[in-house]
C-alpha cells in the first residue's frame, strides 16, 4: 500500500512504540496524545480501546478530519503487575487478569473489527483496502514468572492474526502482528540504567535495547508490502527469554 497521505490510525499513540508509529491517534493518555498529535498535525482522541462506545467516538472524530482509516497500527497495552499465579498475598487477582485481557487481547480485536466494517464500503486502493498492524510481544512465546496474565493476552494476538487476517481477505484487508522483545519504551526507561545495560546484555545481537524507530520501520514496510499477510513477526535480536 502506497502510505501517501493515507488515513492512519495508531492506538497507544501517546508514547513509547505508538508514538514512533502515529499519525491519527487514539490513546488513554489525553496530555500525551493531545502533544503527540500536536506534532505530527493528527488528530487525538481519548478512548479505552476496550470499550466500543468509545471506540466509535474517537472513530468519528478521526474520520470528520482525514475520512476512512486504511491503516491501523494497534500499540495500546498494559503490563501485568508481575504476580504469580499463587503468590505469597494468595491467587493472582481475577479482575487483574481480566484488565490485561481487556485491553490487550479484546481492545485489539475491538478496534480491527470496528474499523474494518467501516473501510469495508471504502473503494480499494490498488489491490487492496487496508492494512491492519497489531503489537504481540516476545512474552507471547517465552512468558517469564510472573506474566500469566500478560503472556495470554499478547498469545491471543498471536493466535487470532492469521485467522481475522483469513476472514478480512474477502475485502481485502491484510492483517499482521509484530512481537517486539525489549524495547525502549516509558516502561523500561522507568528502569535504572544498571538493569537496562543488564536487559540489554540479554539480546544476542545487536546486544542492546530496540528503539521505537525500529519498530515503526518495521510497521512501515508491513504496510507497503502487500504479500505480508497474517504474519507474526518477532523483532527481538534473537533473544530468547528465562524463566525469570
Amino acid at each position: 500500500m502506497d502510505l501517501s497521505g493515507v488515513p492512519t490510525i495508531v492506538t497507544g499513540g501517546g508514547s513509547g512504540l505508538g508514538a514512533a508509529t502515529a499519525r491519527a491517534i487514539i490513546d488513554i493518555s489525553r496530555d500525551n496524545v493531545e502533544r503527540v498529535a500536536a506534532e505530527i498535525q493528527g488528530v487525538s482522541a481519548v478512548a479505552d480501546v476496550s470499550v466500543e462506545e468509545q471506540v466509535k467516538l474517537a472513530l468519528n472524530k478521526s474520520e470528520a478530519a482525514h475520512g476512512v482509516a486504511r491503516v491501523l497500527v494497534n500499540c495500546a497495552g498494559i503490563g501485568g503487575g508481575g504476580k504469580r499465579t499463587v503468590g505469597k498475598d494468595g491467587p493472582y487477582p481475577l479482575d487483574q487478569f481480566e484488565r490485561v485481557i481487556d485491553v490487550n487481547l479484546i481492545g485489539t480485536f475491538n478496534m480491527i473489527r470496528l474499523v474494518a466494517q467501516r473501510l469495508a464500503a471504502e473503494p480499494t486502493q490498488g489491490e487492496e483496502r487496508g492494512v491492519f498492524i497489531n503489537t504481540t510481544s516476545i512474552a507471547a512465546y517465552d512468558g517469564q514468572i510472573g506474566q500469566a496474565g500478560y503472556a495470554a493476552s499478547k498469545a491471543g494476538i498471536v493466535g487470532m492474526t492469521l485467522p481475522v487476517a483469513r476472514d478480512l481477505s474477502r475485502i481485502k484487508i491484510r492483517v499482521n502482528s509484530i512481537a517486539p522483545g525489549l524495547f525502549l519504551t516509558p516502561m523500561l526507561m522507568g528502569l535504572s540504567e544498571e538493569v537496562r545495560a543488564s536487559l540489554a546484555e540479554q539480546v544476542p545481537h545487536p546486544a542492546r535495547l530496540g528503539t521505537p524507530d525500529e519498530f515503526a520501520a518495521l510497521a512501515i514496510h508491513i504496510a507497503e508490502n502487500a504479500m505480508i499477510n497474517g504474519e507474526t513477526i518477532r523483532l527481538d535480536g534473537a533473544i530468547r527469554m528465562a524463566p525469570s
